[in-house]
Parts: C-alpha cells; sequence; structure tokens
C-alpha cells in the first residue's frame, strides 16, 4: 500500500495535523442508506475516491445507474452526516455509476457488450408502446447510460420515423444490419432494410428467426440498457426474446381503457410464465389538460392501470398524459424529452426511467 493510501480507497495528508480522521468520515457514511437497497453506501462499496485534506473533504458515491431517482436524497443525507463534523471546512461530492450486467439463465445466449436488457411490451396495439420505448431510451441516455433501442415490431417498425431516420436507409448495404446513433441512442430497426410502405409478410418462424438475427449478429457495442420495442400480443417475438436472451425485466404499457387493460393483464401473465420479472405498468395517455383553462379531461377513462397494478401485485410506474408535443415530437423524429423538456410528458418519461433502472438495480441485488 502506497503512503497517504490507506485502506478503502481514501488519500490524505499523512500528518497529526489533520482536522478531521478517515474513520470518522467512513463511520459517518455507514450511517447513509441507499433508499432502494436499504443498505449503507459504506458496505455497497459506493464510496470511491475518499480525499481528506485537513478539513476539506472530497469523495465520489458510485451509484447502481446513472439514472438513479434517489440522488438528491443521498447527496442531502450524505451531507447531513459529514458537515456536521469537528474540523469539517467543505464537502464536495461527485457522482459515478458502476451498471451491473444481468445473469443469463440455462439456455439464453447473452448479447455481447449488453449488460441489461428491458423489454417494453402490451397485449394490445395502439397504445403508445413504440413511443414510450423511444422515450425511455432517450430518458436513460440523458441521464448518462450507454443506451441501445431494438425496433422488434418485424411487421410494423415504428421506430425510424420517430428518430427521424428514413426507412431503408441500409437497403443497400453489404454488412448487414448496423446500429445508427441518434439523440444518445445506439437504434436498430428491420425498417433500415425495407424502402418505405414495404409490408413484411413473414410467418411466425421467420419472425423468430428475425429476432435472434437483431439480439446476437448486430455489433451492440458496450450498453448499460438495450430497450426493445415489443410487437404487441404473445406472438414468436416475445417468445424468441425471452428464451433467446437473459431479459432483465419488462415495461407494460396500457391506456386506462377496460380493454386495454384486459390485454395488459394478458402481457403480464405471459411475461410470468416465461420467467421474465415484470418492473411494472405504465398508463399513457392518462389525461388530457386542456391549455387555454387547465381542465383535466379524462379522456379514456384515468386510473385504471394503477388499479390493474395493485391487483397484479406489481408497481405502478406512472401516468403519461395526452399531449400535442408528444405526436409532434415522433412525426419530426425527436423525441418530446428533447423537443419539450419541461412538458409534463417528458416529466413523466424521466420518473418513469428512474423507476425502470432502480428497479432493475434492486433486482439485481437481491440475486447476488
Amino acid at each position: 500500500m502506497a503512503p497517504g493510501f490507506p485502506e478503502g480507497g481514501a488519500r490524505f495528508p499523512m500528518t497529526t495535523e489533520n482536522a478531521v480522521q478517515h474513520e470518522t468520515v467512513m463511520a459517518a457514511l455507514a450511517t447513509v442508506n441507499d433508499p432502494e437497497l436499504h443498505r449503507d453506501i459504506v458496505s455497497l462499496g459506493m464510496v470511491k475516491d475518499l480525499v481528506i485534506d485537513g478539513g476539506a473533504i472530497s469523495l465520489k458515491v458510485e451509484l447502481t445507474t446513472p439514472a438513479c431517482p434517489l440522488k438528491e436524497t443521498i447527496e442531502t443525507d450524505v451531507r447531513a452526516v459529514l458537515e456536521p463534523l469537528e474540523g469539517v471546512t467543505s464537502v464536495v461530492l461527485d457522482w459515478g455509476a458502476n451498471v451491473r450486467a444481468s445473469s443469463p439463465k440455462e439456455g439464453q445466449k447473452p448479447i455481447e457488450g449488453v449488460r441489461n436488457i428491458i423489454a417494453v411490451a402490451s397485449n394490445k396495439g395502439g397504445v403508445g408502446k413504440s413511443t414510450v420505448a423511444t422515450n425511455l431510451a432517450v430518458s436513460l441516455a440523458k441521464a448518462g447510460a450507454s443506451v441501445g433501442l431494438l425496433d422488434a415490431d418485424i411487421t410494423g417498425p415504428n421506430v425510424p420515423t420517430m428518430f427521424g431516420l428514413p426507412n431503408g436507409l441500409q437497403a443497400g448495404a453489404t454488412d448487414g444490419l448496423r446500429a445508427v446513433e441518434r439523440h444518445g441512442v445506439r437504434v436498430v430497426s428491420i425498417g433500415f432494410l425495407l424502402p418505405k410502405g414495404t409490408p413484411v409478410v413473414w410467418r411466425g418462424p421467420m419472425i423468430g428467426s428475425a429476432v435472434r438475427q437483431l439480439l446476437h449478429d448486430v455489433p451492440w457495442g458496450e450498453l448499460d440498457y438495450l430497450v426493445i420495442d415489443l410487437p404487441p400480443g404473445t406472438s414468436d417475438a416475445s417468445m424468441s426474446m425471452a428464451q433467446e436472451a437473459p431479459i432483465a425485466g419488462a415495461v407494460i404499457v396500457s391506456t386506462p381503457q377496460d380493454v386495454s387493460l384486459e390485454d395488459a393483464m394478458k402481457a403480464v401473465a405471459m411475461f410470468e410464465k416465461l420467467d421474465v420479472p415484470v418492473f411494472g405498468m405504465i398508463e399513457n395517455m392518462s389525461y388530457f389538460i386542456a391549455p387555454d383553462t387547465g381542465t383535466q379531461y379524462d379522456i379514456f377513462g384515468h386510473g385504471g392501470a394503477q388499479q390493474a397494478a395493485d391487483e397484479l401485485g406489481i408497481d405502478f410506474l406512472g401516468e403519461i398524459p395526452i399531449e400535442p408535443a408528444v405526436r409532434e415530437g415522433a412525426d419530426r423524429g425527436v423525441p418530446v424529452v428533447l423537443s419539450a423538456p419541461d412538458s409534463a410528458s417528458t416529466k413523466a418519461f424521466e420518473h418513469i426511467a428512474g423507476q425502470v433502472a432502480a428497479r432493475l438495480s434492486v433486482l439485481q441485488r437481491m440475486g447476488t
């Protein structure tokens, strides 16, 4: 061990004149819990690069995800235990993140470089699943994660349009599909090979084979999260996905209507049979607020997804309002979390991204 670098990664001048001792600081930090993991940040190994220089303390807290929704809570708690210590003159807190990889089950083949797969699904079309997948991926990327998005809706790929990428842009390529980076997300879609308006008329086995190739034959690079936009229904694509790759968890999208909720509950049951954890349910098109009066209108009903989640014993991740900016952003190829960063929809998507990332971190810790 080099002089001045004691156990635990701390560094401080080797002198008896230190106003604050390493042991005192670490003992204080050991009283700070990660609010999601319910363990102290010292035993979790989250305290890094602790430097003590007289009364000045600097440290890095390494989170389990850059999209941690409780970062401010952790910072408040750290400052609350360090700043009152005798001799402390300043506390400088930096952040890092170490996203752990999900472990494959028997028979599953990991995707090279991909740490975690998040499936976005619904048993019914037209509920905004691709919109949710797109904005979830971009929100995670905005938080600092390395993110990919796979458009696995083979017969109805919409993701290229939502990212402002032309259909058929790789139709003449000789090296197969490749990810295209847009808005900080590496995007892959079968639509890259198809000119606009070209239908995909394939039987189930062909769809399953295409999904396998999209997963394993595309060079994704290093990703913290690969978000997969699944086709609606209990199709070969969903089953092939769950059997082929270690899906960390699924997000179920619904609208408030009874028929959509019934289908969403079937999607939950499907993933349970496939032994894929369900992170929770989202209510899309939850309500509309009139811009001129501020009156809220529940056009399709309201609160049904939360009630369904409660009945199923899963988490309710949040509700997304009906806003023109969501549609406008999708049509222009700029997701609403970028085109309208102060909108209610953006706040909802970023909240949901944090909830999903946090639940994934907790699930991984529970498995160790």
